[in-house]
């Protein structure tokens, strides 16, 4: 995506690590937003393009007989109110806030609104792994240092007895079976778009039998400041991962993510 969105300023390292039983080390992360419309229509705005890009956007309005904001709200976007609209809200949220932190944050490559903009069914989530990040060592078409880093992100917003972490740690040790399927859809996309330079960035990472590379897992809960328990994160258990020694665990909190995520689409629709 195009520039550094200005909300990243707003997720910070708080500097603090946490141990799991297993002796892994969780990063713990923050999300400190406040009330600066200039920034919230900026991040409302990056928002919506993951749906939509605005260049696209005029004509999947016309014929629909909705104004811009009410195609968004009700085609485009999950639902505010109905289930189970609002927990893929707050999973969209999760997935999009840890993209941006491996690509603005971590440097990485990471092309995403294709998840996104080819949703068939606006209230479900999209399958295959959740973010995906590439970074290039060197201008080689293959470099042994080039790194493809798979995320697994989940959120927890309201109240839940869940270890949202662990759920996130699970779930990682899964990508090994998605990753050729995801990677696979991803350039399918780029091609049916007609980006092939892009199509062939994906690509280099489709055998790593004859293209070797360095695979890094990680595994993000994004949560409310009301739901994090740090006994709870310190309780996750990531020994039976396939990929111990490259797995990167955070956390990352903030206060009333739900009100910030409704928010956000809010004016995503509004401001289109």
């Amino acid at each position: 995506m195009a520039g550094r969105p200005p909300h990243i300023k707003w997720v910070r390292d708080t500097g603090e690590r946490l141990a799991t039983v297993d002796r892994q080390v969780v990063e713990l992360w923050e999300l400190r937003h406040v009330d600066d419309p200039v920034i919230l229509s900026a991040w409302a705005a990056h928002f919506r393009n993951h749906y939509c890009s605005d260049a696209d956007l005029p004509d999947f309005v016309v014929g629909t007989g909705k104004t811009t904001a009410e195609y968004l709200v009700s085609i485009k976007f999950p639902d505010a109110k109905a289930a189970p609209g609002p927990s893929v809200r707050a999973g969209d949220f999760a997935e999009i806030l840890v993209a941006d932190f491996i690509e603005f944050i971590l440097g990485y490559w990471c092309p995403r609104e294709l998840r996104y903009q080819d949703r068939w069914n606006r209230n479900e989530s999209t399958k295959g792994c959740d973010v995906i990040g590439f970074k290039f060592a060197s201008g080689a078409a293959h470099d042994p240092n080039d790194e493809l880093f798979i995320f697994e992100a989940k959120a927890a917003m309201t109240a839940t007895n869940k270890n949202r972490l662990q759920d996130a740690v699970d779930d990682s040790a899964k990508d090994i079976l998605r990753e050729a399927m995801t990677l696979n859809a991803i350039k399918q996309r780029f091609l049916g778009r007609h980006d092939r330079s892009s199509a062939l960035r994906v690509q280099r990472f489709q055998d790593m039998a004859d293209r070797p590379f360095r695979r890094i897992n990680g595994a993000a809960a994004v949560l409310d400041d009301g739901v994090f328990d740090a006994k709870a994160v310190a309780a996750t258990n990531a020994e039976r991962h396939p990929n111990t020694e490259n797995l990167k665990l955070i956390v990352i909190t903030g206060a009333a993510l739900m009100d910030l995520v409704h928010a956000l689409y809010e004016r995503a629709g509004s401001e289109a």
